[in-house]
């Protein structure tokens, strides 16, 4: 029985005296920025030109942490004899990060691409309170969206586009007919 307590005391000993005499690999965060991967989940940010006030991404949401306000405005025709329209008008557009999952569902589920995943995620509060970001603040972190990356030429091209190109390639337009 001895014996065990024993070599259990000197395996624990050996991994202390490794951990004193190597060097930390610790990467001191606030001296240095991480290196994060390029599609890593920060902080969701509101493109609103492109917001149609459709309520898909707060109905979708788990956590029901976004909050949608609009209104409706009527537009006048462009041309004599039109008819008016309606368009939808962004009132409010606020994310409480603190009941927020970043599961990642509205950003999925919008179909007009108004939201994006920034990469930035220090958006430390002292107050609970101000962890509701509104729609200014959200516009604010779209500076923080990288570009989307670039496709891979090695890839296959999309089922949709080479059906596309065979409705509208006639066949004396084909590769190969001579012209």
């Amino acid at each position: 029985m001895s014996a065990m307590f024993g070599s259990g005391l000197l395996k624990g000993l050996k991994v202390t005296w490794h951990n004193l005499t190597h060097r930390s690999v610790t990467a001191h965060y606030p001296d240095v920025q991480p290196e994060l991967p390029p599609r890593s989940r920060g902080v969701i940010a509101l493109q609103e030109e492109n917001c149609t006030s459709c309520m898909l991404c707060a109905r979708e949401c788990p956590a029901w942490c976004i909050y949608i306000d609009s209104h409706k405005e009527t537009i006048q025709p462009g041309v004599e004899g039109g008819r008016e329209r309606s368009q939808n008008v962004l009132d409010r557009f606020d994310i409480d990060y603190s009941l927020c999952m970043y599961c990642s569902i509205c950003v999925e589920v919008c179909p007009f691409d108004a939201l994006h995943w920034s990469p930035e995620f220090a958006y430390v509060e002292t107050d609970i309170t101000d962890l509701t970001h509104d729609k200014d603040r959200l516009r604010e972190w779209m500076w923080t969206v990288p570009p989307p990356q670039a496709l891979d030429p090695q890839a296959e091209p999309a089922k949709e586009v080479i059906a596309v190109e065979k409705l509208f390639i006639r066949p004396d337009d084909a590769p190969g007919s001579g012209l």
